[in-house]
Formats: C-alpha cells, sequence, structure tokens
C-alpha cells in the first residue's frame, strides 16, 4: 500500500518536505520489511531525525540528529531496548529551559521537578 494513502494525520498538517521524507522512507522500508509496523517505526525514525513534533505537526528541526536517548540508538538495539522515546519532541536539540516554556505554554503541571526527557515525554502527550 502507498505510505501517502497511510500518511498520519500530524505529517498531512507538515511541511511538504517532511511528508516526501516520510513516505519516501516509508515505501523503502516497506520494500525491505514488508507493509506494516517496521516500515511506519522506520519513516518515523528517519523523520525524527530532520523534524520534531510540534502542536499537531512536524516542524524543522535547528539541527538535525538524533531526538532522544532511543534514537542514538540503531539496529537491533534499537528493537530490543526498552529506553522511553520523548514521541518526536526534540529534547536532545532543546534546553531544558526550552522545554519548560513549551510545557508551560501547554499548561504542564509539576514541569519544574521533571528532567528534560520527562518534559519531552509530557509535551508530546499534550499534543496528541
Amino acid at each position: 500500500m502507498p505510505a501517502r494513502d497511510e500518511m498520519p494525520g500530524t505529517l498531512r498538517r507538515s511541511p511538504k518536505k517532511a511528508q516526501e521524507t516520510w513516505v519516501k522512507t516509508h515505501d523503502s522500508a516497506a520494500e525491505s520489511y514488508g507493509d506494516g509496523e517496521r516500515a511506519h517505526r522506520t519513516a518515523f525514525a528517519s523523520l525524527k531525525h530532520s523534524f520534531e513534533k510540534v502542536d499537531d505537526h512536524w516542524e524543522p528541526k535547528k539541527n538535525k540528529g538524533p531526538s532522544d536517548p532511543q534514537a542514538e540508538k540503531g539496529g537491533r538495539a534499537t528493537r530490543k531496548s526498552t529506553t522511553a522515546t520523548a514521541g518526536g519532541v526534540d529534547v536532545v536539540g532543546h534546553t531544558r529551559e526550552e522545554l519548560m516554556e513549551r510545557a508551560k505554554g501547554l499548561g504542564i503541571r509539576g514541569r519544574s521537578h521533571m528532567t528534560k526527557l520527562e518534559l519531552g515525554q509530557a509535551i508530546a502527550r499534550k499534543q496528541d
């Protein structure tokens, strides 16, 4: 099934480059691994390298690279890991203060006691 038919709503509201990145990676992964969860995971991993989820869409990151400790891993280590992710929020590329401001804008309670990763996770939950 073509990736454009399976594209999540958050990507439909995102820049064309984000859509193209997801579609191209998804189609390539589907050829290699078959349609399904693994193709989706691969497409999102590629997308998160250059984009981050902000509210209900994806925006380009200031600096390309992994978004969280889980994204820094690769291959089998990623699949076998239980490391928490930040759901598309770039915790590596933002300071704690920047994440605190985003959390404040979203009305997240308890943010002053949270780590960067916890802030990223709370922001991701609030954005869904």
